[in-house]
C-alpha cells in the first residue's frame, strides 16, 4: 500500500515490489499515483500465489481509510470493528 503526497492510499499488487515502487515514483504507475507524487510504501504483504495477492488487493481496496490505517499500524485486533458489514452477534 502506498501513501500519496495528498495523503490518499493506493493499493496494488506486483511480482517485483522494488521495481514497481520506482515505476510509481517515476510517474509510470497508476493514474492516481501519477497525480499525487511522491509516494511512499507504508504496508506490504508477500504471497506465494499471484491470485491470492490479487484477492487481497481487491479486499483492501474496499476498506475504509480507518481500516487501512489500522492495518498499516499493525492494529489487527480492531479490524473486525472497522468492517462496514461487521455485525455484533450478542448472546441473550
Amino acid at each position: 500500500m502506498l501513501e500519496c503526497a495528498n495523503g490518499s492510499y493506493y493499493t496494488g499488487s506486483t511480482i517485483n515490489l522494488e521495481k514497481r515502487i520506482l515505476e510509481h515514483q517515476n510517474g509510470e504507475g497508476a493514474n492516481h499515483t501519477k497525480k499525487y507524487l511522491p509516494i511512499k510504501l507504508v504496508y506490504h504483504e508477500v504471497f506465494d500465489r499471484i491470485d491470492h495477492a490479487f484477492y487481497r488487493e481487491k479486499q483492501i481496496q474496499g476498506w475504509s481509510r480507518k481500516k487501512k490505517e489500522a492495518l498499516i499500524n499493525n492494529k489487527h485486533n480492531i479490524l473486525p470493528q472497522l468492517s462496514k458489514n461487521h455485525t455484533d452477534f450478542k448472546k441473550n
